[in-house]
């Protein structure tokens, strides 16, 4: 088949991951999947929810928002509405569910770490860049708590996370969808996925017919495959062996 990016099917756009991006966030980086940038910011407190209080536990939470010029048209900032749209808390509510599947929360003690996802450039799949862009970020913010001896890295962090969308576009399986299959596709699925194989949540959407049985086994195959992958560029950015 052609993709209009010219990828083959199991395909990923080039995935770069620029840590320390940001010089006062205790953990940074800009993660790029192909023409997708966002800038995921992770920050600690040391404080928690108050309904937490007390808990002997930590929290992790995520914002996410896109930038006025990220897309084609210029979006109005949500702020000057006076509130998020359904689909930024949908998002940021899946960052943070992400996110907290792979932390121990009684490791990290009564502290908090909000992971905030900026979409610079979209062009498809900005959740799954913020999810996997975002653990880098909670990463290198654990290494920062764990060289001032104030939680141990190796404890908090249970596994890597990462994330992809694949779909169907033109009766054909295809992985990590840019803007002109995403908006095309006759399926559209998104995978949040451990680096042991656990799945954290699968989002999938028949835009046109059903898709059958064999047609997500394939999206799943091609999503386990493609997490690897991703799991695989986390360690080297972050020079883990």
């Amino acid at each position: 088949m052609n993709r209009p990016s010219g990828r083959t099917p199991e395909q990923m756009r080039e995935v770069s991951f620029e840590r320390g991006f940001s010089k006062h966030a205790e953990g940074s980086c800009l993660v790029k999947f192909g023409d997708t940038h966002v800038l995921c910011t992770a920050s600690l407190e040391e404080r928690v929810p108050g309904w937490m209080r007390n808990s002997g536990k930590g929290w992790v939470t995520a914002e996410y928002g896109m930038l006025p010029r990220a897309t084609g048209d210029r979006m109005r900032r949500e702020a000057a509405s006076g509130k998020q749209g359904g689909r930024t808390q949908e998002i940021q509510r899946l960052i943070g569910r992400s996110m907290r599947a792979i932390v121990d929360l009684e490791a990290l003690g009564e502290r908090q770490i909000t992971i905030d996802c900026d979409v610079i450039q979209a062009d498809g799949g900005t959740r799954t860049a913020a999810i996997t862009g975002g653990f880098v970020a909670l990463y290198d913010c654990l290494d920062w708590m764990h060289s001032r001896q104030m939680a141990s890295k190796n404890r908090v962090i249970k596994d890597h996370i990462a994330a992809i969308s694949c779909g169907i576009y033109a009766g054909e399986a295809v992985t990590d969808l840019d803007y002109a299959e995403d908006s095309n596709a006759e399926t559209d699925a998104n995978f949040v996925m451990t680096g042991s194989g656990g799945i954290v949540e699968i989002q999938g959407t028949a835009e046109g017919a059903p898709f059958t049985r064999e047609e997500f086994d394939k999206l799943y195959n091609n999503a386990d495959s493609a997490i690897q992958q991703l799991v695989a560029l986390q360690k080297q950015a972050l020079g883990i062996e």
